[in-house]
């Protein structure tokens, strides 16, 4: 594909550095691009250096955590204005927030044994990319797997840092209505990102979009990396029927991962793209 709108660099839980990330981007044949880091836009402008260099289009892009129906949430913003108060504001609360979800991540897992954590993990960040940012899960696991308390990252998270277990620390994230009218008063195009990942039923996944919609959002993600080709089907029906635009991206987080930059399932055809109604400027896209 040469879109992909759906990425992260080590400014979040990404294994490349911004720069770099863009650079594979291109090898790949990816033209135009958003980095969608976790509640920060600090790899934003060393991503449009290099972009600008390859003649690259590079979108602003975020992926914001929120909650919803008592669970958390991503939405992704697009073509924003970078210096808008209400989005500076938010990811400064939220920069503040995830700093003591590592915090408390660490206690936790040093109560069972595994002292340091945090330490370890920032470690494991640092030796990444420079971040001021709080290390995410992903760094967490990989320490305990260079400290031998696990086998690889996926016990980790089966053990220690998934969903329910005990570090998977909740946060007072803002409510996706709150989310969805940051990202609007920043001038951002809003995607749900990857509706099928979050465990509901279908008629509460019905009721986010519904209320998703009511918020003020643009479009859903229908197409992330390579989800299971009948889950695409399925959020195709949900576009068509409530009338949205739709966005698609790799969810790349480093090689070897879940899906390769610029790799996913087709879109269908028949969809209105999110990417078209962006500007097209060979150095960044804006509303």
């Amino acid at each position: 594909m040469n879109v992909d709108l759906h990425c992260h660099s080590t400014a979040s839980d990404g294994a490349l550095a911004p720069a770099v990330l863009v650079a594979r981007a291109f090898e790949k044949g990816v033209r135009v691009l958003s980095l969608t880091d976790h509640d920060t836009l600090e790899g934003l402008d060393e991503a449009r250096e290099t972009a600008h260099a390859l003649g690259m289009q590079l979108v602003n892009g975020v992926e914001l955590s929120c909650t919803w129906g008592g669970a958390t949430i991503h939405v992704l913003g697009y073509g924003f204005d970078q210096k808008a108060p209400a989005l500076v504001q938010a990811i400064a609360n939220l920069h503040d927030g995830r700093w003591l979800r590592s915090e408390e991540i660490s206690r936790k897992l040093s109560l069972k044994g595994m002292p340091n954590a945090l330490d370890g993990a920032r470690a494991i960040q640092q030796e990444l990319g420079d971040s001021g940012n709080a290390p995410a899960r992903p760094h967490f696991a990989d320490w305990m797997v260079r400290e031998g308390f696990v086998k690889d990252r996926a016990e980790a998270f089966r053990k220690w840092l998934g969903a329910g277990k005990l570090g998977d620390v909740k946060l007072h994230w803002p409510t996706l209505e709150d989310t969805v009218e940051t990202l609007r008063a920043s001038g951002a195009w809003v995607s749900l990102a990857h509706p099928w990942h979050y465990d509901f039923t279908r008629s509460k996944r019905r009721k986010l979009i519904s209320d998703y919609i009511g918020a003020g959002g643009h479009a859903i993600e229908v197409v992330n990396g390579h989800q299971p080709a009948e889950q695409v089907g399925s959020l195709a029906i949900l576009a068509r029927e409530f009338g949205l635009l739709v966005s698609a991206g790799s969810d790349f987080h480093g090689p070897g991962g879940w899906s390769e930059i610029g790799e996913y399932r087709q879109v269908p055809e028949d969809l209105p793209l999110l990417w078209g109604r962006f500007k097209h400027d060979p150095i960044i896209a804006t509303v």
